[in-house]
């Protein structure tokens, strides 16, 4: 892609403190390029929740961003167990999140409802014991 800005993070496996960084980081990025408050919104809650998850679930992994003037494209890879049901987990309230993790709020089963809904295309590469790469594209109006 030409012209693009790519941006990496890396999220930490069950650092809930520092969870939520790398949206707020890209969200304010965005706001200071100029990019509409409506896709600002949608890229910030799809990254969140993916981010959350990895620290959830997937021994943290990393996230590259890349804006052009046509689209934001977020790459989630981690190395976590994977998904080995991707349409149960798709299902808005289904979650594989420990007690420990709802006691905090978080694993209520919306993340990857959430993720596509903010989205205008995601794609889920998965394999059990190696990882999962959530690619998710937002486009620019």
């Amino acid at each position: 892609m030409d012209n693009a800005i790519v941006f990496e993070y890396n999220v930490d496996s069950d650092d809930f403190t520092r969870a939520g960084e790398a949206s707020s980081d890209i969200k304010k990025k965005l706001k200071e390029m100029g990019v509409s408050p409506e896709i600002v919104r949608k890229v910030a809650i799809a990254m969140y929740e993916g981010e959350i998850n990895m620290v959830i679930h997937a021994n943290g992994g990393k996230i590259t961003v890349e804006i052009t003037p046509k689209e934001i494209e977020m790459k989630l890879a981690d190395v976590g167990p994977g998904i080995p049901d991707v349409d149960k987990a798709m299902q808005a309230g289904w979650s594989t999140a420990p007690e420990e993790v709802r006691n905090l709020g978080f694993g209520a089963g919306m993340g990857l409802p959430n993720m596509k809904k903010n989205t205008d295309d995601m794609k889920i590469d998965t394999e059990i014991g190696k990882g999962t790469t959530i690619t998710m594209m937002v486009k620019m109006g």
